[in-house]
């Protein structure tokens, strides 16, 4: 199964769209295997938006997601990264599709509510920010066998 890292950004934390924003995640199918909330310092801001260093809008994203507590977590699924990148909709909220998480409940491309990981690459180093493998649950869910016939028979 693929894992993936997804944040539930400062805007959404402050506007209450925790629970929204989790209930949209599971609704799809995907299973969430790790979930924390935290005030990240800078350090780890800065670790975890090293890729962006050298843009003009680091210090921005770094100040943005410092700003108030986010929600981390890990989800697992098959195809997981493409599915909730999908579900996020576009980074820029005004050209985010209806049906949307963005295209529902954003208001601007900085402020856009959640992050997720691009790539398997991006998620491996992305969940090693936030998570030990300690803190990463392994387990089958009841529905599993009903949403991923082809992977239950692995």
């Amino acid at each position: 199964m693929d894992k993936m890292l997804v944040l539930i950004k400062p805007d959404a934390v402050e506007r209450g769209y925790i629970g929204r924003i989790m209930t949209r995640i599971e609704e799809k199918g995907i299973k969430l295997v790790a979930i924390k909330m935290v005030h990240l310092n800078r350090k780890k801001a800065e670790e975890l938006y090293s890729p962006h260093k050298e843009k003009p809008f680091f210090g921005g994203l770094v100040d943005f997601i410092t700003a108030s507590p986010i929600v981390a977590m890990v989800a697992e699924g098959p195809s997981v990264i493409q599915q909730i990148r999908k579900l996020m909709g576009s980074t820029n909220c005004a050209e985010a599709e209806p049906g949307t998480i963005r295209g529902d409940l954003g208001i601007s491309i900085q402020n856009n509510l959640i992050h997720g990981s691009d790539s398997a690459e991006s998620a491996k180093r992305e969940i090693a920010v936030f998570f030990t493998d300690q803190e990463i649950a392994h387990y089958t869910r009841a529905l599993d066998k009903w949403l991923f016939p082809s992977e239950a028979r692995v």
